[in-house]
């Protein structure tokens, strides 16, 4: 009963958190968004901000749990203190201030985590994949520190954290803190999200349970990391069809086609300080279009480097919240499929071959 007081309590504090877009309230979401929020409180312990602010694209938003819960929140065969590992270390990769206070606030007290130090030596192997695995050298050298079955768990988390870090990086602030908060209110609020998280995690959210949110799809080919945990895959299938579609009805065919073009050639290195990159490849898009072209871009590679008026500049042309929600995710999911699809899971066999026979294949 103190949980489910508190958690109300929250609510506005969790949605005054987004930025750019209008926020929907609890008390004014019905349908597909009030069912997301309900379960958000009752499986994540509070009205996650990096899911609520979604709700302007109810899909989007039910695709975004989907992944979020089935991964990181349902129980399952890897340690909760491990998926916090891979999901901090995402973070810290991706420039997340916000993600990095959330997750690595949950290995503090699960853990011990100080200062970047993780003292749990399985915790830590798995953290270390995780930043290894963000460019595929890293992840080509890297030991995988956890058995083949468990890889749709542990990709998924980090694929998750990989979309939310750049969400998040837009229509967030650096700290889970509503506006005009002091930082020095962190130590209290960090104590009470964990405090609610962990009550939720003990009523155990059931695997699968939320699936009917989107309709059943098949599971793209750059996700088949995910095959042999049915509801992982469910949900990753699911949020990514809703997702695409988000992408088809708000994002032109020659964005999309470009964005694809850059992450196919992208190797997960930061792209650099200037975004003199970014006007150089949307030079060919047509003039109405380089505006979303900006911010797609951005987005997967560079979300860090998103300012206000890249987002103006946008929505001069697409005023909707809608819109900006379908853009922004979509290049996101997109970015984040680039890198689980790199991401190594199975140990790699020494190659035995003699000298001159490797020399000869290679």
């Amino acid at each position: 009963m103190r949980a489910t007081l508190v958690r109300a309590g929250l609510r506005g504090l969790s949605t005054a958190q987004v930025r750019q877009v209008r926020a929907v309230r609890y008390g004014a979401a019905d349908d597909v968004v009030a069912r997301v929020y309900r379960e958000l409180e009752r499986d994540f312990g509070v009205l996650a901000p990096p899911i609520a602010l979604h709700a302007p694209s109810p899909d989007v938003l039910a695709g975004a749990w989907l992944m979020l819960r089935e991964t990181l929140l349902v129980p399952g065969a890897v340690p909760r203190a491990q998926k916090e590992a891979v999901s901090t270390a995402v973070s810290e990769t991706n420039n997340c201030p916000f993600c990095i206070s959330m997750h690595s606030s949950m290995l503090i007290d699960l853990v011990g985590y100080r200062d970047g130090a993780n003292p749990e030596p399985r915790s830590r192997a798995v953290g270390d994949w995780a930043t290894a695995n963000a460019t595929p050298d890293g992840a080509a050298g890297h030991p995988v520190p956890f058995p083949a079955e468990q890889a749709p768990e542990m990709i998924g988390t980090a694929v998750i954290l990989q979309y939310l870090n750049r969400m998040v990086n837009i229509f967030l602030g650096e700290l889970p803190l509503p506006p005009g908060a002091p930082a020095s209110s962190m130590t209290v609020v960090r104590r009470v999200l964990v405090w609610l998280i962990k009550s939720a995690e003990r009523s155990g959210p059931r695997a699968g349970t939320s699936l009917d949110l989107l309709p059943e799809a098949p599971l793209p080919d750059d996700l088949k990391w995910a095959e042999g945990h049915a509801a992982i895959a469910g949900a990753y299938a699911r949020a990514a069809a809703a997702i695409d579609g988000a992408g088809r009805r708000s994002v032109p065919d020659e964005v999309r086609a470009l964005v694809h073009e850059r992450l196919a050639r992208w190797d997960g290195r930061p792209v650099g300080v200037s975004r003199a990159w970014v006007e150089e490849a949307i030079a060919g898009l047509p003039a109405d279009q380089r505006d979303a072209g900006r911010l797609a871009l951005l987005t997967a590679l560079a979300s860090y480097q998103i300012d206000q008026s890249v987002l103006d500049r946008f929505r001069a042309g697409n005023p909707s919240d809608a819109a900006l929600i379908d853009l922004t995710s979509w290049s996101s999911l997109a970015a984040a499929r680039r890198v689980g699809s790199w991401m190594r899971f199975r140990a790699e066999e020494p190659d035995v071959r003699p000298p001159a026979a490797r020399s000869a294949q290679d």
